[in-house]
């Protein structure tokens, strides 16, 4: 019994330290990219990538966990080379990843993902047409040398003679195999990730601002069994019209100030102003984002909705920038989180947040900002893994990411991690520390923060009771943590120089009935309130969170031409429309034309305003152009 149990150990033990020792090697045959690297961050890059291994790992030993357990009943020949073929299919497969990864890196920029075997196997000629032969060669005698070191370590470690020899059938074989199996079942914990709402991927190894180390850090196979999961061919799907016809449309459709691309002429689009006037009183105002957890329109008297609910909302809005015809972009966080930080519309089929070689590419706001001489910081009570989201967020230019592990274990009281009171208390507490330090160094840096509540979703309990209704209770607790924040703030001296951006990041739980295929689904408020705004103001524009990107860089007369899909809502040239997504449909919106089209049934559902059907080919081509997009990055 103890032979199988430590045969068992060993073998997940062996694959975590082969996955381990795999990182250094790899920094080495980079060794010019990581000059510079101090020591500590070549422990920390092999101590971050460690989830991925220990997931990848329990994955590799299930099939060895089985074959201890059938050994208790039988140490038959048959047995014995189920178990050397095994050994050798993975030592073969780890090495044709690991050596084709390491080739890759260099030209492709990111660790191995699904995209060389789609091209691979779609044209094997033209994806080894740019190698020489000398390279395929000797990248064949490197995965040869490689597979045949793994197989002689498995050997040597896990197979060799004398461990068989010395598995006799047990007595209590009934007893033997229940503690193999249940340790087997326990490696469904470090596969999963641990027990938290996020699963494992590949974004939890990622903990710097260098994106280098966070390469490093990923396990080329975890990466490509992810991708694989997910890969899908983003260019084949959505085809309604011709590609020139969906670049004809998508022209009229994009900002002016943003350079086509893709066969769209910017010959035929007029240049105009960025922006219709100005709404802040300084040129670089610090900027602080506060994206609100599920909700609506609808919990604002303001704007139609629910009395006594977001009261303190209500009144920021009678002296603040309140746009009165917005949308949300999709029905999701992580969908809602990219369309309002990189001006990145939502898709319907996927999230582009879980494949981080892609957003990786695409523009965003901190990063814009960063490059403008912002520091720039984001704020989360939850589990800032879930959904990728913090490798989309250090990729996208937050050099500070303060989530749930960065509050004491007493703080963490809720499923989704850290009430919002506490976090709105951490920020406050740090714009004291800089109000401070800046008094004494006398020096003055912008700053871009966000900060994403997370305490109205389900389950909806929170440390506060003012309605009966627990949903709309929820909502009024995060609202009064919006109020009370606020109302500290004014007394600091960077509220004079700050604008605060309120935005959900989509409606959630209230109207408990509404359904995805309906506008009233998609309407949020947008609010910019703060000592910088200029004064109070209602703009009834159509937008969605997509175009908040192209407006605030506007107002900070910063470029944002990269921003192909987002379009500055107060310029009088651009086009004013609201576009959004759910599975497999897209809404369309402008004055005319109120327009939801599912893609499933091929079927509009919703079709309203004196211009009927208007709008169908705009969000054709509009989520067309998306798709190709995707498909590049």
């Amino acid at each position: 019994m103890k032979d199988r149990l430590i045969g068992f150990l060993k073998t997940y033990c062996l694959f975590i330290c082969i996955f381990a020792l795999q990182k250094p090697f790899f920094m080495l045959f980079y060794r010019s990219l990581y000059e510079g690297v101090s020591w500590t961050e070549w422990l920390g890059v092999m101590w971050h990538g460690l989830p991925l291994d220990l997931s990848l790992a329990g994955y590799l030993t299930v099939v060895p966990g089985l074959l201890f357990i059938c050994s208790a009943w039988t140490v038959s020949n048959l047995l014995r080379r189920i178990w050397y073929g095994y050994f050798a299919f993975i030592s073969v497969l780890l090495s044709i990843i690991f050596t084709v990864d390491l080739g890759l890196y260099e030209y492709w920029g990111f660790r191995l993902d699904a995209t060389p075997l789609f091209y691979f196997f779609s044209s094997p000629k033209d994806a080894v047409a740019s190698v020489s032969i000398w390279v395929v060669i000797g990248g064949i005698i490197a995965m040869v040398a490689y597979a045949a070191a793994l197989y002689g370590i498995f050997h040597d470690v896990l197979l060799r003679k004398r461990v068989f020899e010395r598995m006799k059938i047990p007595y209590r074989r009934l007893r033997l195999s229940g503690v193999l199996l249940l340790l087997t079942g326990l490696l469904f914990i470090p596969i999963r990730g641990g027990f938290t709402v996020s699963t494992m991927n590949t974004g939890k190894v990622y903990f710097s601002t260098d994106q280098r180390l966070n390469h490093a850090a990923i396990n080329p196979a975890f990466s490509l069994m992810e991708s694989l999961s997910k890969q899908k061919d983003f260019g084949s799907q959505y085809r309604f019209m011709e590609a020139d016809a969906a670049d004809r449309i998508f022209s009229g459709l994009a900002d002016p100030a943003v350079p086509m691309r893709d066969g769209i002429s910017a010959d035929s689009l007029q240049q105009a102003p960025d922006s219709l006037h100005s709404l802040f009183t300084t040129k670089r105002p610090d900027v602080l984002f506060i994206i609100m957890e599920s909700f609506s329109s609808w919990l604002m008297t303001t704007l139609g909705g629910e009395p006594g609910v977001a009261v303190q909302l209500d009144s920021l809005a009678q002296e603040g920038v309140l746009f009165t015809n917005f949308y949300a972009n999709s029905f999701r966080t992580d969908r809602g989180l990219v369309a309002i930080l990189s001006g990145y519309p939502a898709q319907p089929t996927t999230s582009i947040m879980k494949y981080p070689r892609k957003t990786q590419s695409i523009p965003a706001i901190a990063g814009s900002l960063k490059n403008a001489g912002y520091r720039t910081k984001y704020y989360y009570g939850g589990d800032a893994d879930f959904t990728n989201m913090r490798s989309y967020l250090m990729s996208s230019g937050f050099e500070d990411i303060v989530a749930d592990r960065d509050f004491p274990v007493s703080e963490r009281l809720s499923k989704w991690g850290v009430h919002d009171h506490l976090v709105f208390r951490r920020l406050l507490d740090d714009l004291k520390a800089e109000a401070a330090d800046s008094t004494l160094a006398g020096r003055e840096t912008p700053h871009f923060r966000v900060l994403q509540t997370s305490s109205s979703h389900e389950p909806f309990e929170v440390p506060y009771s003012r309605l009966a209704n627990e949903r709309l209770n929820a909502f009024a607790y995060t609202d009064s943590c919006i109020g009370d924040f606020v109302k500290q703030f004014r007394r600091l001296p960077q509220w004079k120089n700050t604008a605060v951006v309120l935005v959900p990041d989509h409606l959630g739980a209230y109207p408990e009935r509404i359904g995805n295929l309906e506008t009233g689904r998609y309407r949020i408020p947008l609010l910019i309130v703060g000592g910088a705004v200029r004064g109070p103001e209602r703009i009834g524009v159509y937008g969605s969170q997509q175009d908040i990107a192209a407006t605030l860089l506007a107002q900070l007369s910063i470029p944002h031409g990269e921003f192909t899909f987002s379009k500055d809502m107060l310029n009088p040239a651009s086009p004013h429309f609201a576009f959004f997504t759910v599975p497999d449909a897209f809404g369309f919106l402008t004055p005319d034309n109120q327009l939801i089209f599912n893609n499933e049934a091929d079927a509009i559902v919703v079709d309203e305003g004196p211009k009927k059907g208007q709008n169908l080919s705009l969000g054709q081509a509009y989520l067309q152009k998306l798709y190709d997009d995707i498909a590049k990055r």
